[in-house]
């Protein structure tokens, strides 16, 4: 256990030294770290209690997720009726069921199987137990098709995954650094910014549906007309976003074009009046319906809908085949900035709420940044006095191991840009204590080997063997508990466990490899005949 190679003991002490020289960034003038190549830029992110920022608690709004399900089985079952040419009446959505009433007795069993092929089993664990999407039932000529609740719930879930991804890309754009977006519950988003003091801009962005679409203006009924009762059964009223007066519109509920399709949007000036404007541009599907929809509506206005609020609603001059186009709609530089950043990173599936909101000072980060230091100075002054008075050259031996330790965390964290938060200091203290633990107990089975009469080099190389299989089994079960917190835990709790987790690998090199490569050479330029312990 005391024999090196050369390339061996290169080989440690190279690995120590590279991991540790991830750590150097963090103790660099940001200007420097800048002109590096962006591999060598990785630092350890400051979580929100360590440097200020904002934190905003997210819920996706299950009733409005219910609606959506709803509506789309009500067109579904519309499509299918008639590709099967079965004559129906009083489709409507009633609670949390779409009702269809057949007109012919004899149609009702086709009818049903038909819509029977709507019901998909759930996948996942709800779908290993036999769940579905849908309950079919008749009674007499009327069909009833209830979503189930297993349903609703892998849809709320499928929401928030989509809601996350989105979130990121709206925070990204603003430039911060490192936001913690993640799931809590079922049903809600945690999103926290670092840095970033006035949450105002973030819960607009991160409020907004951004759900855009062309719709055609239907000029055939006038909004006063509409207004007073007279609404086609395929149109609907939606108001400008006009902050004073809102203009009223009868658009026509098909949409023509989705915002789904749009691949990229971006700020910009009329050239004519110099206006903010947003540029946007359609995928190639979106191109061709687009060209489709304007060729055919030459001189007829057709409305831009943002979160059922009309932006704009202009004339279609000529068709338009490139398959881009501008948005105008009285936009400010930022207003047109922030437009151009939702419909990038794209629409929410369902509408968010805020329902809890915090900002973190930058004094009260200090304040943690200090306490954490300090405690992290007084308890690894206690650990380093404790082990140079127990065990002497030992413990010295011991205390260069634990230190290279604490640098290869902080390059392991480093060369993962993770968020460093004040309870992941505590599990950089604590794996401190575990670190020393590990050394206690080879120098303890050290000890053993030395009382029942061994050599000195016999007693070491035996401590540390023998101690191996014992380290092993109590850090392997640490970074079980550590790897338990890090995916059932949030926020604070994952802090932790990641320091924890690292601070584990890196024991088990230092404490072991480590120490006993420093060993191996004491002994070999030495040749002890007592060991000073």
């Amino acid at each position: 256990m005391l024999y090196f190679t050369r390339w061996k003991a290169a080989a440690i002490l190279l690995t120590a030294f590279i991991v540790c020289l991830f750590a150097v960034p963090n103790f660099l003038p940001s200007a420097v770290v800048d002109s590096w190549p962006k591999w060598a830029q990785r630092h350890v992110v400051l979580g929100l209690d360590l440097q200020g920022g904002s934190h905003i608690l997210l819920a996706v709004d299950t009733n409005a997720v219910r609606k959506e399900k709803l509506e789309a089985l009500r067109d579904d079952v519309r499509r299918v009726l008639r590709e099967a040419r079965i004559g129906y009446t009083g489709l409507v959505v009633r609670g949390n069921s779409v009702e269809v009433r057949i007109r012919e007795a004899g149609q009702v069993d086709p009818a049903l199987a038909k819509l029977r092929e709507l019901s998909q089993p759930l996948g996942g664990f709800l779908g290993a137990s036999g769940q579905r999407t849908l309950d079919v039932g008749s009674d007499g000529n009327l069909i009833r098709l209830t979503v189930t609740d297993p349903a609703i719930l892998e849809r709320v879930r499928q929401a928030v995954d989509q809601s996350i991804q989105i979130i990121e890309r709206r925070v990204n754009e603003l430039g911060t650094v490192e936001p913690l977006i993640q799931r809590e519950g079922t049903d809600r988003i945690l999103v926290q910014v670092p840095g970033l003091q006035d949450p105002t801009r973030l819960k607009e962005l991160l409020g907004k549906t951004a759900k855009l679409d062309f719709r055609m203006v239907d000029t055939n009924v006038s909004p006063e007309q509409a207004l007073q009762g007279n609404l086609p059964p395929d149109d609907e009223i939606l108001y400008g976003t006009g902050a004073e007066s809102k203009v009223p519109y009868v658009l026509e509920k098909r949409v023509l074009v989705s915002g789904a399709d749009l691949t990229d949007a971006q700020p910009g000036f009329d050239p004519r009046t110099s206006e903010p404007v947003v540029n946007f541009r359609f995928n190639t599907a979106g191109a061709r319906k687009f060209a489709e929809v304007t060729q055919q509506n030459v001189g007829k206005p057709f409305a831009i809908v943002l979160d059922n609020q009309v932006i704009s609603a202009p004339v279609i001059r000529e068709p338009i085949l490139g398959g881009a186009g501008q948005i105008s709609g009285h936009f400010t530089v930022q207003s047109a900035n922030d437009l151009a950043i939702l419909l990038r990173a794209g629409a929410l599936p369902a509408p968010l709420t805020i329902i809890e909101e915090r900002t973190v000072g930058p004094g009260l980060g200090a304040d943690s940044i200090a306490q954490g230091k300090l405690s992290s100075y007084v308890g690894a002054a206690m650990v380093v006095i404790f082990m140079l008075v127990t065990y002497g050259l030992f413990g010295l031996f011991a205390n260069v191991a634990v230190a290279v330790n604490v640098a290869m965390i902080f390059g392991l964290l480093s060369l993962l840009n993770a968020t460093l938060t004040l309870p992941g200091i505590a599990g950089i203290v604590l794996t401190v204590g575990i670190a020393v633990d590990s050394n206690v107990l080879i120098y303890e089975r050290i000890r053993e080997e030395v009382r029942a009469g061994r050599t000195p080099i016999n007693a070491i190389d035996a401590g540390f063997s023998r101690a191996l299989a014992t380290i092993l089994d109590s850090n392997i079960t640490t970074f079980i508990a550590a790897a338990v917190l890090f995916y059932i835990g949030t926020g604070p709790v994952r802090g932790f466990a990641v320091t924890l987790g690292i601070g584990i690998i890196t024991t088990v090199f230092t404490a072991f490899t480590f120490t006993r490569l420093i060993v191996a050479y004491w002994v070999r330029w030495r040749r002890p005949q007592r060991v000073p312990i």
